[in-house]
């Protein structure tokens, strides 16, 4: 069975967020054959941008931070607390290079895991209807473009596509295209998780 992943799980693993375990079992299960990774390269783009803007807001965050501390540290009640407040300076400041090296890791990882679609003009001509017709953001569209893309040229069932936006992908239109193409749409890891399981057993 094929499995289509984007960004967010991508940056579920990289951040080790609420469904990572899930995740890396999916990732395990496709690294011994049972299942086949197949990933948009949008999505292993995309959360780069992601990670510039967390680092963005956590650099002002830190500079304003620190120049409250250097106020603070003028007036003597308030000596004990400084030390405090400039540990957690320091940890916003270490924390953009950890997940910086984290989400290096992740996507050498899975770029070794998994089959990677291309992004070319036909996508992007594609994306750019699907952009229109289901009011879809331009980085949805080219996502949604490359999942179709790879299941117009697959032969294999049960599949399915893992996504946690339900915001903008839960649409009964793209629920029956992609139903169509033997495709289940599910919004949770966890979710997908199971259901990978059950029809690898099944």
């Amino acid at each position: 069975m094929d499995v289509c992943v984007e960004s967010n799980f991508v940056l579920e693993i990289a951040l080790s967020q609420e469904q990572y375990e899930s995740c890396e079992k999916i990732v395990a299960l496709c690294e011994s054959g049972k299942a086949h990774l197949v990933i948009p390269a949008y999505s292993l783009v995309e959360p780069h941008e992601t990670m510039v803007r967390y680092a963005k807001n956590r650099t002002k965050i830190s500079n304003d931070l620190a120049t409250e501390v250097k106020q603070l540290s003028r007036s003597k009640p308030y000596q004990e607390e400084i030390d405090a407040l400039q540990a957690v300076t320091g940890f916003l400041i270490r924390s953009q290079e950890e997940e910086k090296e984290k989400l290096r890791t992740t996507i050498e990882k899975l770029l070794k895991a998994s089959e990677v679609v291309p992004l070319d003009s036909e996508i992007l001509l594609s994306a750019r209807k699907y952009q229109l017709d289901h009011d879809l953001s331009p980085q949805d569209s080219i996502v949604y473009a490359s999942v179709l893309r790879h299941f117009s040229r697959s032969s294999s069932e049960a599949n399915c596509f893992l996504n946690r936006n339900s915001k903008d992908f839960d649409d009964p239109d793209i629920v029956d295209v992609l139903n169509g193409h033997g495709c289940k749409m599910l919004f949770s890891f966890d979710d997908g998780y199971r259901y990978i399981s059950s029809q690898i057993c099944s």
